[in-house]
């Protein structure tokens, strides 16, 4: 059908008499055929196309939304426009939990990238602390054997360290961390039989920076600190080897005659001297156990106490682990780890004795510093406590349950932020009801929580602590599959996945992403690597 205009002039031509040409029947078609299409309304695809059309003028003279959109320019192709859902509660109530959790503050060490949001994860437990994200500067990591939980501490560590927060890894059985503190021009303090000596007693060391103290009160006071713990160490060492609690009467002879040999704390006494002094049957001792003249009496009192300290002794199985005079005392200031990985695992009261005794040094250590820095008035150190491999130190000893208790529960008056790392929840499952509970209330007071790959059986109340929704349920169960694919695909995917849960808040999960310089102190199967043949 042709248009009014065009049908008349067809008409008039008609009746002229004139023909048409074939050429000048097509163009009048052309034109009737436009103006069709210009009297429809402009929809669908032809509106969009048309509007880009226009749009593109516009961004001839002048940058767009997306950018230059003319030759050479480089427009950005798409822009997702984020979605965002606003309700009452009634209305969103199945939008709770908000799987995916809210945005984090860019506070503390990068760790990663957002798996959800693809932005980046900042945390740690001292940054979180001072910035008053969490109440208490502890973390708790927790995911199944090679996942990535060493290189997640590591990351944590090493850039803590560049902030001028010290590490110290006071048990390293692995050891892990070993590497790392040396390639930060730290202390590396190896500790098993054969290789290096400590000797309970010897808090000459501390003593001797404590003499330079000017504030009389302070320095009387730390010196009574580091006598109370020299006894108190010594009397837990000596229940570990003895196997039970000591008498009320064992722990006065072991007080009084360490105070004997070592009245100022600066000569430190081995424990042959102490064995010997006990056996002499000195009077003051005699007295103090009710024995006096009676010397069988008296050797019947303290032969299960010298048969611990003989067995502690050079002539009991451990030769002079503890018998001879320490090989290298803490740096204070300096990072340290104590490498116990020539101690024989299955050796549980070797094992409990040796990392009480490296622990007590560490907070000694710390403790010491602090009266140090407040008596020269300049700003205090912080440090950084890392306890990997958790469950062999709380199944050596009961005692080291109430240790760590008791380090989890003082160190944020000692200006120590910690990071506690074991396998599973059921670790922490001890061989009573009590102490499993005690245990418990380590991850209870760890406001930061890092959760890799568990296994659905292993995650124990998990779910009841820490409100996990079915999808962070999901993950981390799907986690522990980290078999990798085939060719041109990752190996590991799920290796440094974790989800990070402050209280019952919705978690943050991330993947940390390794940089080339970390490579060489995070790789933990140097077992399995081939060595050079010399």
């Amino acid at each position: 059908m042709m248009s009014p205009r065009k049908s008349k002039e067809h008409s008039q031509a008609e009746a002229s008499g004139l023909v048409l040409s074939k050429k000048d029947v097509a163009r009048l078609e052309r034109e009737d055929r436009r103006a069709r299409e210009t009297a429809k309304p402009v929809t669908g695809l032809r509106r969009v196309f048309a509007q880009i059309q226009s749009d593109r003028k516009e961004t001839l003279t002048q940058p767009g939304a997306t950018g230059w959109n003319r030759p050479g320019g480089g427009p950005v192709g798409f822009v997702e426009r984020p979605y965002e859902l606003q309700g009452t509660t009634v209305q969103l109530c199945g939008y709770w939990p908000f799987i995916a959790g809210s945005g984090v503050d860019l506070v503390g060490a990068p760790l990663g990238v957002d798996l959800r949001r693809r932005s980046l994860v900042c945390a740690d437990p001292i940054s979180w602390f001072t910035s008053e994200l969490i109440r208490n500067p502890s973390a708790f990591v927790l995911g199944q054997p090679g996942l990535g939980k060493s290189s997640l501490v590591k990351r944590m560590v090493a850039v803590l360290l560049d902030w001028g927060i010290i590490p110290m890894a006071l048990s390293d059985a692995r050891p892990d961390y070993v590497d790392l503190i040396r390639a930060a021009d730290g202390q590396v303090i190896e500790f098993a039989p054969g290789r290096a000596h400590i000797n309970p007693m010897d808090m000459s060391a501390f003593a001797a920076a404590l003499a330079d103290v000017k504030n009389e009160n302070a320095r009387e006071e730390g010196l009574n600190d580091l006598r109370t713990q020299q006894l108190s160490l010594m009397s837990g060492l000596v229940a570990m080897f003895a196997r039970r609690s000591l008498e009320p009467h064992e722990t006065t002879i072991l007080s009084h005659a360490i105070r004997t040999l070592d009245p100022n704390l600066t000569t430190p006494a081995l424990i042959p001297d102490l064995t010997e002094f006990i056996q002499s049957r000195p009077a003051t001792l005699r007295t103090l156990t009710l024995t006096h003249e009676d010397e069988d009496a008296y050797d019947a009192r303290v032969q299960g106490l010298l048969d611990a300290l003989i067995s502690m002794g050079p002539d009991g199985l451990y030769g002079n682990l503890f018998s001879r005079r320490t090989s290298a005392h803490i740096i204070p200031g300096k990072p340290v780890v104590f490498d116990v990985s020539g101690v024989n695992e299955n050796d549980t009261v070797l094992m409990a004795a040796v990392q009480s005794l490296c622990w007590n040094l560490g907070t000694v250590t710390v403790a010491t510093e602090k009266i140090l820095t407040t008596d020269r008035g300049i700003p205090p150190k912080h440090y950084l406590l890392v306890m990997d491999e958790l469950w062999k130190v709380l199944r050596a000893s009961d005692q080291m349950v109430y240790f760590v208790d008791s380090l989890t529960r003082l160190n944020r008056g000692r200006g120590i932020g910690q990071i506690m790392i074991t396998h599973t929840m059921n670790d922490l499952k001890l061989s009573s009801g009590t102490l499993t509970d005690v245990a418990w209330g380590f991850v209870n007071r760890s406001e930061m929580v890092f959760l890799g790959g568990l296994a659905p059986d292993e995650m124990g109340n998990l779910e009841t602590v820490f409100a996990l929704s079915d999808t962070e349920k999901s993950w981390i169960t799907d986690w522990t599959d980290d078999s990798g694919g085939g060719v041109g695909t990752e190996r590991r995917p799920h290796t440094g996945k974790f989800i990070l849960k402050t209280g019952k808040r919705p978690g943050i999960p991330f993947k940390v992403l390794q940089v080339a310089a970390e490579v060489a102190v995070t790789e933990t199967n140097q077992a399995w690597k081939p060595r050079p043949i010399t």
